[in-house]
């Protein structure tokens, strides 16, 4: 995983530069975001690595594919991920994308995983304790996992808070093998 994060944040800090200058953050965002929609495909992705498909082909196809939906650089930006094999890089170049746009907006991005659903009452108070401990406009991205057992594990940046049972126990059964 670190590989591909490694391979992706040049591209990322170079479409992002670009789109800073042209003042087209949604644009590249929307770009983005269709682009690595088509590298997830299961088929595109059997495409990607076959070897009877040369780059000018694959090109071609992802383009046919966006027709009306990328600009010139948009269309060159695949052809230069096409040419350095990199196409699969494209739903990490579009997160990193993403995390320097709300960087540069003032905001992070916090992924929340509850053992339950969430109301949109608790949310947004878990937000607001996020908002004051970071002193940062936060973008939650809400997901369940039933095997945290309760509570919730929080993701920002580089700081995780994990508040769950299921943490708890392994906390538990680290002391206990002491």
């Amino acid at each position: 995983m670190a590989e591909i994060t490694t391979i992706a944040r040049p591209y990322a800090e170079a479409v992002f530069k670009l789109a800073l200058e042209e003042k087209a953050l949604d644009r590249w965002s929307d770009a983005l975001q269709w682009l690595s929609a088509i590298a997830s495909d299961a088929e595109m992705a059997a495409l990607v690595g076959n070897p009877r498909l040369d780059r000018a082909q694959l090109a071609g196809l992802i383009l046919s594919v966006s027709e009306g939906r990328l600009d010139q650089e948009g269309k060159k930006l695949v052809e230069v991920l096409v040419d350095n094999h990199r196409i699969a890089a494209l739903p990490a170049i579009s997160r990193q994308f993403e995390t320097l746009r709300h960087q540069h907006e003032g905001q992070l991005d916090a992924q929340i995983v509850s053992a339950y659903a969430l109301s949109e009452q608790e949310i947004n108070s878990l937000v607001a304790g996020l908002e004051k401990r970071f002193s940062r406009k936060i973008r939650p991205d809400v997901s369940v996992d039933a095997a945290l057992i309760g509570g919730v594990k929080v993701t920002v940046g580089d700081v995780v808070i994990d508040g769950s049972v299921r943490a708890r126990i392994d906390q538990m059964a680290v002391a206990l093998k002491r």
